[in-house]
């Protein structure tokens, strides 16, 4: 019998560890789900014979090298942060680790380690990062192989709310870290586009968007997250002109959010004085000029040279940021508070639904004529536990760790799933659960 630890058992984790479930009985696994609540790792189990629920502290030597000794594969479904102290505990003991986090530099400098070790540390096989490459990297080889010259390549995703179920203003619901949604875009943008290199600071980032139609779902609008151009390299397309990575919202989000941005709100790197005392209207007023005549809703309306009947002003105050309701969020950061606010307007209600979009655009000559053509993705969530994002997060972690196990990915080092033995397979596998792309020669 062959043992999977998992390690953590939130939200994103439940269908992956459904699906080692299903699998174990035929294929002979042990799933031992770690969480440092014991009652989510048993909810994720619900009872199942071939699986173990325990509770599990990562920063715990002893109990973390027990576990990943007594393993034949890991799962890392922590905070990104945290991948790499399992990650040198799996090289220490010869033991291979799957994760659907981006590439951190600390894991990178873990190659030649886990080379010599014989082991895989698979990373970017969830969604965004995850399901793009793959199902970009299939395209990209079937335009090469048919001789085709690739000279743009823009691919954006976005995890939004079922369209049944869109009813804000915003038409936006958490539906992933609402930390991460926060923070989003910090930094510089950087992509290529007809041979010039662009750079977006943050502060421009959410008023320079992309118009991007996805079947019949009509117009979204993306914004290019922070490096498109290590792409290159990554999918083989070093000499291509344009390359663009960005992230969809529905159209108005982003001139809405951008004023968030403008005010500071979503500022991480200081925390405010008593703020656990302010309220919400006294939050955004901090952020607003003194002004003794006007009110807080007619000094922000003049500060963005906007009027009480306008679209953003109208989201803004839906969120109840100007009135008198105490926060009691202690020792806080703006965008501390800001997500606060937000969790109580854009959480799922326990009948929603979400959705995932993803759409890759290739441009390309082929017998000397131009060629357009768009490959778009959408999956909508059955309820609040099997959610859109947790399929598209979860199958290809599932599926990827069976492979390994089976030994039809037998890589060594630090890798993402650019490779045909790790992509084609997986992307085949993930028909049957209706995640399939629908391509559109233009």
């Amino acid at each position: 019998m062959k043992n999977i630890l998992v390690i953590g058992a939130g939200r994103s984790s439940q269908i992956l560890i459904k699906y080692l479930l299903d699998h174990s009985v035929l294929l002979n696994w042990k799933v031992v789900v770690a969480d440092y609540s014991l009652e989510l790792a048993e909810k994720a189990i619900s009872n199942h014979k071939n699986g173990k629920p325990i509770f599990f502290n990562v920063l715990d030597d002893k109990q973390r090298k027990y576990q990943i000794a007594n393993s034949d594969i890991v799962i890392s479904m922590l905070p990104a942060s945290m991948h790499v102290i399992v990650a040198k505990e799996c090289i220490n003991l010869n033991k291979s680790l799957v994760t659907a986090s981006y590439v951190s530099e600390q894991i990178l400098n873990l190659d030649k380690n886990a080379i010599k070790a014989g082991v895989l540390l698979l990373n970017e096989i969830g969604l965004d990062p995850g399901l793009d490459h793959m199902s970009a990297m299939k395209i990209i080889e079937k335009i090469k192989k048919e001789g085709g010259d690739l000279y743009s390549f823009k691919s954006y995703c976005g995890g939004l709310v079922h369209p049944n179920f869109d009813n804000n203003p915003w038409n936006y619901k958490f539906t992933w870290n609402p930390r991460n949604v926060v923070l989003a875009g910090q930094g510089t943008a950087r992509y290529i586009e007809s041979d010039l290199y662009k750079y977006i600071p943050y502060s421009k980032l959410f008023q320079r968007t992309e118009c991007v139609n996805i079947l019949d779902l009509g117009a979204f609008e993306g914004y290019a997250n922070r490096d498109s151009l290590s792409y290159r390299k990554l999918y083989g397309i070093d000499n291509i002109s344009t390359l663009i990575r960005g992230t969809l919202r529905k159209k108005g989000y982003c001139n809405a959010w951008d004023i968030f941005v403008q005010l500071g709100m979503t500022d991480d790197s200081y925390k405010l004085q008593d703020s656990h005392k302010i309220t919400n209207r006294e939050f955004i007023n901090s952020f607003l000029p003194y002004d003794k005549k006007l009110s807080v809703e007619e000094k922000f309306c003049k500060e963005f040279n906007i009027t009480f009947e306008s679209d953003i002003y109208k989201k803004i105050k839906w969120l109840d940021l100007f009135l008198d309701v105490k926060i009691c969020e202690e020792n806080a950061s703006p965008a501390h508070i800001l997500q606060t606010i937000l969790e109580k307007k854009w959480s799922l209600d326990i009948n929603d639904k979400d959705m995932i979009v993803m759409q890759h655009q290739f441009e390309y000559l082929k017998d000397g004529l131009p060629q357009t053509l768009k490959s778009s993705l959408v999956v909508y969530g059955e309820d609040s536990i099997n959610t859109a994002m947790a399929k598209t997060v979860g199958l290809p972690v599932a599926i990827a760790t069976k492979l390994i196990l089976e030994g039809e990915i037998n890589l060594h080092g630090v890798h993402i799933p650019t490779s045909k033995q790790i992509y084609l397979p997986i992307l085949k596998e993930l028909e049957e659960y209706g995640i399939t792309f629908v391509e559109e020669l233009v």
